[in-house]
């Protein structure tokens, strides 16, 4: 069966890479160096009404949140810049699109006033929760004091519509006592077991974390060969209906991976639903199909080299090869460019 471009039932909207935080595991590359390139109220008002008929609620209904379901406003770091979070939360509203959060790594929340204003406000005009994130990564960037706070304050606005990923980490740290930030590399050699974060944290190895993980983890998870990957297939699917991203320069993102566009959202019944199309978007059409075989051969013809010790995972080498084409081919969906810049 051929592929095709599924029309998506929850998403995240990317308001910009830009974030407060530069984190070892993530998967967008985002950090302070990205340019902000904000959205306007046209280009949210133009996305959101795209995206208005095809968002499901939380099974909960459109007033409560899960994850997966509905829409949430993330980054980079949404709160960076709060007015156009909240034009968005506003407008999305206005389209009664259900079961919207965003998401944050609370490096605003400075004192209880400013947290319970912005929270506030964002529920007047529509927002239904939040969802806050905590593990180690952040903790060398967000001080646990602020994480605290905003998880209080939150609770008692939004209730059960609060999600704190991970709450393990959450419960550690006010266990541990940490009040400011922890280097990662600190945390990982002198606070917790080795064994033990490597078994509750999630390691996706993708978007930057091969690269900056490698000298930390790698005694703990083995490498592969190329010839070990190319036939498994893409977990979670690449082409799903549920939780895809959208990016504030309009491109429609499979899943998690992060650095390619499956189309310009604003034009998304041009292709959605419709055969991928193996002349114009052929690294799309060929982890579509499961044949990194054929990505890996097309990679060699611009010049890529295995990597002598192996990847981590197959989106390890998936993105090593995107790394690789961005810079010597001319690929319609390696979108947005910026993001191979950030890797590193």
């Amino acid at each position: 069966m051929k592929p095709k471009i599924p029309y998506p039932k929850s998403a995240g909207y990317i308001l910009s890479y830009r974030c407060t935080a530069r984190c070892k595991h993530c998967m967008y590359a985002c950090d302070s160096k990205w340019k902000g390139d904000w959205p306007s109220e046209k280009d949210l008002e133009d996305v959101l009404s795209v995206l208005a008929p095809y968002i499901e609620a939380s099974p909960y209904g459109p007033h409560y949140v899960s994850l997966n379901y509905g829409l949430h406003f993330t980054g980079g770091e949404p709160f960076i810049k709060f007015d156009t979070l909240l034009k968005a939360v506003k407008i999305a509203s206005k389209l009664k699109i259900p079961s919207i959060f965003v998401e944050s790594n609370c490096f605003w929340s400075t004192d209880d006033e400013k947290t319970r204003k912005s929270l506030l406000e964002l529920k007047a005009n529509g927002l239904k929760g939040i969802l806050i994130s905590v593990n180690p990564f952040y903790l060398e960037y967000v001080p646990f004091e602020r994480t605290e706070r905003c998880v209080r304050i939150g609770y008692e606005i939004f209730g059960s519509n609060l999600m704190v990923y991970q709450q393990s980490y959450f419960n550690l740290f006010k266990k541990l006592g940490i009040k400011d930030t922890v280097k990662f590399d600190r945390y990982f050699d002198t606070i917790e077991k080795k064994e033990h974060m490597l078994q509750n944290t999630e390691f996706f190895f993708m978007g930057r974390a091969p690269y900056s993980l490698n000298s930390i983890v790698s005694g703990y998870f083995r490498k592969y060969r190329s010839e070990e990957l190319v036939y498994l297939p893409c977990t979670p699917s690449f082409l799903r209906k549920w939780h895809n991203h959208i990016d504030n320069y309009f491109n429609y993102i499979p899943g998690y991976c992060g650095g390619l566009s499956l189309g310009d959202i604003r034009k998304l019944d041009d292709f959605a639903d419709k055969i991928i199309d193996p002349d114009k978007y052929p690294i799309i059409y060929l982890i579509a199909t499961n044949d990194f075989n054929g990505l890996l051969n097309l990679a060699k013809k611009y010049g890529y080299k295995e990597k002598k010790d192996g990847y981590y995972s197959k989106c390890h080498l998936c993105i090593d090869i995107r790394k690789h084409l961005v810079k010597n081919g001319d690929f319609l969906e390696l979108k947005p460019k910026e993001f191979y810049d950030h890797l590193f």
